[in-house]
């Protein structure tokens, strides 16, 4: 989970993920499950960036877009938009996932790692992600430019089928993708439609319930 760590676009752990865990509603969970048998046949794997969101994140975004630009920050994730235009196009003020049936996904070769190669070197989103072990979908994760829309001209022809290999492996459980982003997929239809929630992200204990206490 990207945004329990500081290898997003703040550049550190967001308020309300106290814990790199997946948090989705019943159905969504186990429609995701499907969609990962379908890909196992394949040899492939999917490869989840973020899940439930709490509103107190997202918040936190809205924050971060009144800070001054980090250099880094903006060269690796949004090198041709200011701020100002990552809202609400790619920034939602008011995030699906705090509905706990969205989710950012990718794909990856089973049983495949991340690599370390130039693990703290800012690349360019939209030249992709050496350190990923995801297969080339043309940009990297929570890559803010146009390149990202899932309708994109310009992409490698492998790029573009294993876009479409994840829309329809995703497609066929149910999961609906958001047009100006690849890895974004919404359950439909969704249990709660209107509610967004703001418990926070906890570590499990060995029992597999949430933790009530420090994640340190």
């Amino acid at each position: 989970m990207r945004y329990a760590g500081s290898r997003n676009f703040t550049g550190r752990p967001v308020p309300g993920y106290d814990a790199p865990e997946c948090v989705l509603v019943q159905k969504a969970a186990e429609a995701l499950k499907a969609a990962q048998d379908d890909l196992k046949s394949m040899g492939l794997s999917l490869k989840v960036y973020d899940c439930y969101r709490p509103t107190m994140a997202v918040a936190a975004f809205v924050d971060w877009s009144k800070e001054p630009d980090d250099r880094d920050s903006k060269h690796r994730y949004y090198p041709n938009l200011p701020k100002t235009k990552l809202f609400p196009d790619y920034i939602a003020t008011r995030s699906g996932h705090s509905r706990g049936s969205t989710l950012d996904v990718t794909i990856v070769p089973l049983a495949s790692t991340p690599s370390e190669v130039d693990l703290f070197k800012p690349e360019v989103c939209t030249s992709g992600d050496r350190t990923d072990n995801s297969l080339d979908m043309g940009t990297s994760f929570d890559c803010f430019d146009p390149k990202a829309n899932i309708d994109t001209q310009g992409l490698t022809a492998k790029q573009q089928e294993n876009r479409d290999l994840l829309l329809e492996v995703m497609r066929r459980q149910g999961f609906k993708n958001y047009p100006k982003e690849f890895w974004h997929y919404t359950f439909e239809p969704e249990p709660y439609p209107s509610t967004y929630f703001d418990f926070p992200i906890l570590p499990r204990t060995p029992d597999g319930t949430p933790s009530s206490g420090d994640p340190e």
